[in-house]
């Protein structure tokens, strides 16, 4: 029984010192201004990804293993798919808004 909390242990600190270290790196990249803001930009934005997806293996525990996991895999692509048609849409309706307002 403790073999299985020692692994959790280990998985909740392997992902603490991942989301520290991606939160970390982009945070002294805008600070240090060391990059070209084309360069600090694609970095910020592939740290983010990789933290979505270590909060998701890591503290969520989404993985498709079981018929469980399977499951929490289709809602979170649900999810992802109506938020995605949501903020589209939005953008749709603003733009032509815009488009239509400006004579």
């Amino acid at each position: 029984m403790s073999s299985n909390t020692d692994i959790a242990a280990s998985d909740y600190i392997k992902g603490f010192c991942a989301a520290l270290v991606l939160t970390v790196v982009p945070f002294y990249l805008v600070w240090a201004q060391s990059l070209p803001a084309s360069t600090t930009y694609f970095v910020l934005f592939a740290c983010a990804i990789v933290q979505v997806f270590v909060h998701f293996k890591y503290f969520l525990h989404m993985e498709a293993k079981t018929s469980d996991g399977q499951w929490n895999l289709v809602s979170l692509l649900f999810t992802i798919v109506v938020v995605f048609i949501l903020i589209a849409g939005s953008l749709w309706i603003m733009y032509n808004m815009n488009m239509n307002m400006m004579m």
